[in-house]
């Protein structure tokens, strides 16, 4: 009887797959924690806790079922932690003539794969995840013959093929998108729910992570994990959101506050981005309950759904779209190093401090977080984007790099010149005051652009516009920012960049 061996990916703990809808003795499940995968970069530790938590809690409920597994953990003498020569082992050992895996979402492990398909003498067999609603071409083909990849068209387009929140073509209440009704700053009210409780002690497996060598960063308590790290408790997370989160989540998905962490955040990211849950699935349960609920109103929920139906979908389709080339993109041409207060959190600026110190403690941050904070420093003090790609691809435990580059050097640095994002996410201490109250206990005042304790995205702001005006001066949507800069006065733009220089320049200091 001819014997097969299936590969699973630690981001492909899917037990919907077609897969396992029947028990066969004669195929091997294989799974693995390989230092080529904790090595590439350096990931925060609850990164790596989640992702072996979560394989061996897949690998459990496969074997429970009946499934036959080949499991390697992260310490096991026998395990070659690299795919080449896992896969070759695992084929001798049980003398299988058939190989088989899921398209992998990750460019660097496709071409891995594909490469030692090519030099096996086994029968190749490969198959979806069945995960997403899309497939990876098919935002290339959308936009085919298309000069801009607007994400909005492609959104609508989902919302219609996949017959969500729409009638007769048309968006239920009479808009498609419900953005502007999104941007409340949040002082207080409505009272944040109690946060969901899955708590678990994982000394015993930070042990052996630290045992096998494996480097890290970020803290975790041990006794307290609470990431969920299989099916059950995914669905208790969903749940959580759908009952207590989701009837504020739009009004304040771009709020910050240094009370609130999470603030109305779902948090479904690493169960999403493992495949734990299906973004079919938490969608139909949002839509659920919003269907049941006459205290939702439907801002709520379209904002929900357009980070799923729309932006996840199309960051996939871009990476697949522009990968492997997008990678190396460094349109501004940026090459400063990233401070070394991303690893500490050591800085004097308050919204850094807050946003960095919660990703180094809890390997989380919302989007304007990364987006509106983070982000926004390195590119306004002009960070290398290899550098910004490879924080961020390591500090997040939801970081996988289909959804991780497409936003980092895109969205947020501008590296690829346009082809995520229209116009460079900057901006002064102005928009941070207004979204959260990062500024109201800071060192620097937002309100002051010039002096000691001027705040520095003020300057920094400023001396960018300046260096990159060459750059942006045919882009329609940055006229305003570049008409604002020509009428500055010449002696307060020079002092501008003289301290946006120096902060740049001594990092450590500010």
């Amino acid at each position: 009887m001819t014997k097969t061996v299936r590969l699973i990916l630690g981001d492909q703990l899917n037990q919907q797959h077609s897969w396992y809808n029947k028990i066969d003795d004669n195929i091997i499940y294989l799974m693995a924690e390989m230092r080529q995968e904790t090595d590439y970069v350096k990931h925060h530790i609850q990164k790596v806790v989640g992702f072996f938590l979560s394989m061996r809690n897949f690998a459990n409920a496969l074997s429970n079922k009946g499934h036959q597994i080949e499991y390697y953990k992260i310490n096991d003498s026998e395990n070659p932690h690299e795919l080449k020569e896992l896969i070759k082992k695992t084929l001798n050992k049980y003398d299988a003539t058939q190989f088989e895996y899921q398209l992998p979402d990750e460019y660097r492990l496709d071409t891995q794969l594909n490469q030692l398909a090519n030099g096996l003498d086994v029968k190749i067999k490969t198959t979806d995840t069945e995960h997403f609603y899309t497939t990876r071409n098919e935002l290339n083909d959308f936009f085919e013959g298309k000069k801009t990849l607007v994400m909005e068209n492609f959104y609508r387009m989902m919302r219609k093929k996949h017959h969500i929140m729409v009638e007769n073509d048309q968006p239920e209440g009479g808009k498609w998108n419900f953005d502007q009704s999104n941007r409340k700053k949040w002082t207080g009210s409505p009272t944040i729910p109690i946060e969901f409780d899955i708590k678990k002690d994982v000394a015993q497996l930070i042990k052996e992570i630290k045992d096998a060598g494996v480097e890290s960063f970020g803290k975790i308590n041990s006794e307290a994990y609470n990431w969920p790290t299989n099916r059950e408790e995914s669905l208790l997370v969903l749940e959580h959101f759908c009952n207590h989160l989701l009837q504020h989540f739009g009004d304040f998905q771009d709020a910050l506050h240094t009370k609130e962490k999470f603030l109305f955040h779902s948090r479904l990211s690493f169960s999403m981005n493992s495949k734990m849950l299906s973004p079919k699935e938490v969608i139909h349960k949002a839509l659920e309950k919003f269907r049941d609920s006459d205290q939702i109103h439907i801002s709520q929920i379209e904002g929900f759904i357009r980070q799923i139906l729309g932006w996840r979908e199309y960051m996939r389709g871009i990476y697949w779209k522009e990968m492997p080339q997008y990678k190396t993109l460094n349109k501004l041409q940026n090459h400063n190093p990233l401070p070394d207060f991303f690893w500490t959190a050591n800085t004097k600026m308050n919204c850094l401090q807050k946003a960095i110190g919660q990703s180094l403690d809890e390997a989380y941050a919302h989007h304007i977080q990364r987006l509106m904070i983070i982000g926004n420093y390195a590119l306004l003090t002009q960070v290398d984007p290899d550098e910004v790609d490879s924080w961020y691809l390591g500090v997040y435990i939801d970081a996988i790099e289909w959804v991780e580059i497409t936003n980092t050097r895109g969205m947020s640095q501008f590296a690829d010149g346009g082809i995520v994002a229209t116009k460079p996410y900057v901006s002064s201490a102005n928009y941070i005051n207004k979204m959260g109250d990062y500024c109201a206990n800071c060192h620097y005042k937002h309100t002051k652009k010039i002096g000691e304790d001027a705040c520095p995205f003020n300057a920094l702001y400023w001396n960018f516009l300046d260096e990159k005006k060459e750059y942006f001066k045919n882009n329609q949507r940055m006229f305003m920012m570049l008409n604002l800069l020509k009428k500055k006065d010449a002696d307060e733009l020079k002092a501008l960049k003289n301290r946006a220089q120096k902060v740049i320049a001594e990092p450590q200091y500010f």
